[in-house]
């Protein structure tokens, strides 16, 4: 009987290496995929400068043509003396993927990724970092009649720097949250693939989205689309691609220039309907506000197999080790495309309410042991930071530390404002945490401008929304509460964590465990919120928004204590934890500090010209005196990069993004004096004013799905799908552990991810610490030790994280501590018997530990069997490889050895080797091994199961009676 899995499996990239060939007229791109045994050719022709022609860019080659094919780029390579062929041909690059194509003011620039980095895995997917990439110009070398700004532009699309922070995927999509990327279709799950029916027609895989060229009337694209839908239902199914998101010019015979999005999957009617198990990959669009490359997408029509989206912002990961069982704990910070800049040159929102550095910030934690994810036990918390949605800006004309605050646009009805809110609410459903840090008592109103008009226009909104999807707004004046005397931000911070958590919930892929539902919290603070699902799981329905003024230093504090508490909830229901509660200074928070502190660390470089000034352990008022130069140099240079370097990074980006595009007859972008109206359609005249009505500033579609949120209610094949595709569960394009195990290919261990991952026993805890709990409390007389370990400042030669800051991975350059600082003595635990307060004498057992105390055994004198032993080995290593080198007199001293075997190897040589033979018991270990990490653990047998629900009773009653036995002997000791 044929089956089927409901999982819409991902779609692994086919062309995973590329190839560059060049001829005097073409370019020649071989694509391979994993195995090698597929390959697609695109050819560019080269012989048009102002436009690109790409022919033939969907055919499989086999071996044999791929030859053939070389042989023939080897003829149009041919020298003009005697017509000889190339005697060695090489590929003139081999990259990694494609970026895009960009144009300026003469041909095309093709960019190609030449190096990358394994930075982090979730599952069995793999993410990549760019590392370096290269540019190629496509027309005839023999032009040089350039346009004098066309190297002006390529210097300035150059400064933009693709080898810092930038991240891409071939089969997880990194522009989408985990939650979203879990979601089954639901025509997927209900397709019924036994029936006896035309599956092209049964599914539907058009997804046209049209949009028309300067000039051409709408009309055109209806008629366009009906009459296509109209063909495709009464002729044959048409063979056609996957959709995607890039644009598609439609050259047909009738002349109607219309821009397309048509393609289409393959086949399947015409696939063989096989029995057994049957697996569907499908690959839905990206989320297109963090794809960094959609401007270099559109230049071309390419096949979905050459499609690379590139994500900008963080990704960094650890391994929490808890007694050897491994927890990968990531961070991905996604930074969003649209009214992107630089600190003061972008503020507030433009008019389609999209605000200045919107980062998408999610904290993924999962089991590694199964790495399927359909099988194993993920969680995700996502939060979000971005400017304060409102028409406002900075004075940056007088060289001041913080200019002048002005509302430039008086918005009475709040229409940009909803305008956010709207997408925030489509995209994370209700409710939605609104925490501004903004500062509200100033002797001269700077901050509290914006903080009053943000609270204004909340209240405005609110008044048109039901109760319970209203947004909660709660200020917090962090830097007031700094400055006082008790400071205590960071328990403030605590209580709004676990505030926010019962009104917003996570993700969890599985139930709970048992003896979590019958132990459930008697505390209100930590119950969870979101969307429980019929099955156990659970939903994150809402985000919170975090965000000060810049959106740096006291935003990324924030949110480290919101995912610190977001941690704890998520080890709790991973099984980790008893209580969902952490402490500071533990290995594990300490390791979620450093993923905070680089992921501020990037966010401030990129947009703010300098690393975090004011860090987690700043607001816990453990900084030393020594980080206060630091923080100065940090400032200053903060401010030369908004005063003189700003302006050029903001023409970089708004080129790379195409938010100006160069033309011959506009102005040059370096000579615009604002680019205002290249991010606002409005004011430009490009966009009619349209509101919906002002009491009404949400889609009907989105009340409609809330507390979900829209995009993952309806996610349908006709909104959703770009490509799927029918094949057997072990096809490449949908086994993800074909591309991460990669057995087609030599791995050495080092190399692999898993190796140099920062690790919590390795380079977080103690080395000569006797408890190996993460979560214990390890505290150094006299001050806290915020560092442990030798570890380079820059955290990217570590493997701590993918950023490119200089200090953010350790702590020790921060602190200030000097290398003395090993002397000091752990308390690990509370059994430790070394106290600063001991009033005994000063003795040889006072001042230092014992082996016991510190290693939990004591040190004894070898034995003379291990003496002798260890001479044996002693006299080996010496006399080895000296037989020719000494005389025959010392050669009689010395001393013969009888090397004995003790592999189960047979006795081989360099020409024949002798395998050994695997037992039956070992196989059946290993098949069990495969199979738990592909399905998960099995299930245990209904006797331990009994077995350990009696035993969680008695437990529980045993709780219970000692706390009634505790409240009588303190009622008894009351009444006496």
């Amino acid at each position: 009987m044929s089956t089927k899995s409901t999982v819409a499996f991902p779609i692994v990239s086919l062309v995973q290496k590329i190839i560059l060939y060049r001829t005097k007229t073409r370019f020649y791109l071989v694509g391979c995929n994993n195995t090698e045994s597929k390959f697609r050719v695109l050819k560019i022709d080269r012989t048009e400068t102002k436009e690109l022609n790409v022919v033939d860019d969907k055919v499989e080659y086999s071996k044999r043509e791929i030859r053939d094919l070389l042989n023939m780029i080897k003829c149009g390579n041919r020298s003009k003396q005697g017509q000889k062929f190339v005697t060695d041909l090489k590929g003139t690059i081999s990259s990694f993927g494609i970026v895009g194509f960009v144009k300026f003011l003469e041909g095309y620039y093709l960019i190609l990724i030449t190096k990358r980095k394994r930075v982090a895995y979730i599952g069995h997917h793999t993410i990549y970092k760019i590392q370096d990439t290269c540019m190629v110009y496509i027309p005839n070398d023999g032009e040089k009649n350039m346009h004098p700004h066309e190297a002006k532009y390529l210097k300035l699309f150059q400064s933009m720097d693709l080898s810092s922070d930038f991240y891409f995927s071939y089969s997880y999509d990194l522009t989408h949250t985990l939650q979203y990327n879990m979601a089954v279709l639901k025509e997927l799950s209900s397709f019924n693939v036994s029936q006896d029916v035309d599956q092209s027609k049964s599914t539907p895989f058009w997804d046209p989205q049209l949009k028309t060229i300067e000039g051409a009337p709408e009309e055109i694209a209806d008629n366009f689309l009906e009459s296509l839908r109209n063909s495709v239902d009464n002729d044959s199914p048409i063979k056609a691609r996957g959709s995607t998101s890039s644009s598609q010019f439609d050259n047909s015979s009738d002349g109607d220039a219309v821009w397309s999005e048509l393609r289409s999957n393959e086949d399947l009617a015409a696939l063989p309907k096989e029995t057994g198990q049957t697996t569907y990959g499908v690959k839905v669009k990206p989320h297109l506000r963090f794809v960094w490359n959609s401007h270099l997408l559109d230049m071309v029509d390419l096949h979905p197999d050459w499609l690379l989206y590139i994500t900008h912002g963080f990704v960094g990961q650890s391994n929490l080790s808890i007694y050897g069982h491994s927890i990968y704990l990531t961070l991905i910070a996604r930074r969003s495309q649209l009214f992107a800049g630089t600190r003061f040159l972008k503020r507030g929102t433009n008019d389609k309410g999209d605000v200045a550095n919107e980062v998408e910030t999610e904290q993924i934690v999962f089991d590694s042991s199964v790495s399927l994810l359909n099988a194993g036990n993920f969680t995700s918390f996502v939060q979000m930071r971005g400017s304060i949605p409102s028409q406002w800006s900075q004075d940056i004309s007088k060289m001041v530390p913080k200019p002048p605050i002005a509302l430039d646009i008086a918005d009475p009805f709040c229409y940009v404002a909803g305008q956010h809110f709207n997408g925030l609410l489509r995209r994370y459903g209700s409710p939605i945490v609104v925490l501004n840090l903004v500062k509200k008592r100033e002797q001269k109103r700077h901050e509290s401008i914006l903080s009053e008009e943000f609270s204004g226009a909340i209240g405005y909104l609110n008044q048109f929304l039901p109760p319970q999807h209203q947004i909660i707004n709660i200020g917090f004046d962090m830097a007031h509460t700094n400055k006082m005397k008790e400071a205590n931000v960071m328990p403030r911070l605590a209580q709004i964590a676990y505030c926010v958590l019962n009104k917003t919930g996570f993700f969890h892929t599985r139930k709970e465990f048992y003896c979590q539902t019958i132990n459930p919290h008697i505390n209100k603070k930590l119950s969870l919120g979101g969307y429980l699902k019929a099955d156990g799981s659970r939903l994150q329905t809402g985000i919170v928004r975090v965000n000060c003024v810049d959106c740096l230093d006291r935003t990324n504090t924030a949110q480290f204590a919101l995912g610190k508490a977001a941690l704890a909830f998520q080890l709790y229901v991973l099984g980790v934890l008893e209580n969902p509660k952490l402490e500071f200074d533990t290995d594990c928070v300490r390791m979620l500090e450093e993923l905070y502190e680089d992921h501020g660390d990037t966010l401030a470089l990129q947009y703010g010209g300098s690393q975090l000034v004011h860090r987690v352990k700043t607001y816990r008022k453990i900084a030393p005196l020594s980080s206060h130069s630091r923080d100065i140099l940090q400032t200053l240079s903060r401010y030369y990069s908004n005063t003189f370097s700003d302006a050029d990074k903001q023409n970089a980006i708004n080129l790379f993004l195409g938010v100006y595009k160069p033309s011959k007859t506009t102005p040059p972008l370096w000579e615009m004096m604002t680019d205002f109206y290249l991010h606002n359609s409005l004011a430009a005249g490009q966009k009619i004013c349209h509101r919906n009505l002002y009491t009404c500033w949400w889609d009907v579609n989105v009340m409609n799905s809330l507390p979900l949120a829209v995009i993952e209610d309806r996610k349908e094949l006709e909104s959703s799908l770009a490509e799927i595709v029918k094949t057997h569960p072990m096809d490449p394009r949908t086994d993800g552990f074909f591309d991460h195990y990669r057995p087609f290919e030599m791995t050495s261990l080092a190399d692999l991810l898993s190796f140099y991952m920062n690790h919590s026993m390795r380079d977080v805890m103690p080395s000569f610490t006797s408890d190996y709990s993460p979560f214990s409390v390890r505290v150094r007389p006299g001050r806290k030790r915020e560092s442990i370990g030798e570890k380079p400042p820059n955290p990217s030669v570590t493997g701590i994280s993918s950023t490119a800051s200089a200090s953010s991975g350790t702590s020790e350059t921060d602190s200030g501590e000097s290398s003395s600082e090993d002397n000091f003595v752990f308390l690990d635990s509370e059994e430790s018997s070394y106290s600063l307060s001991s009033s005994r004498g000063m003795t040889f057992e006072n001042i230092f530990t014992t082996t016991r105390q510190v290693y939990g055994m004591d040190l004894k004198n070898p034995s003379e069997k291990n003496m002798k032993q260890y001479k044996k080995f002693v006299n080996i290593g010496k006399y080895a490889g000296m037989t020719e080198s000494i005389s025959s007199d010392s050669r009689s001293l010395s001393i013969s050895f009888k090397l004995n075997q003790k592999s189960n190897f047979s006795n081989d040589s360099t020409r024949c080797t002798t395998l050994p033979t695997v037992s039956k018991s070992s196989i059946d270990i290993y098949c069990a091994y495969v199979t738990r990490g592909a399905d998960g653990a099995s299930s245990p047998p209904a006797e331990s199961v009994e077995l350990y629900k009696e035993f969680v009773r008695k437990q529980r009653q045993r709780d219970l009676s000692d706390s009634e036995d505790s409240r009588g002997d303190l009622l008894h000791d009351e009444e006496t």
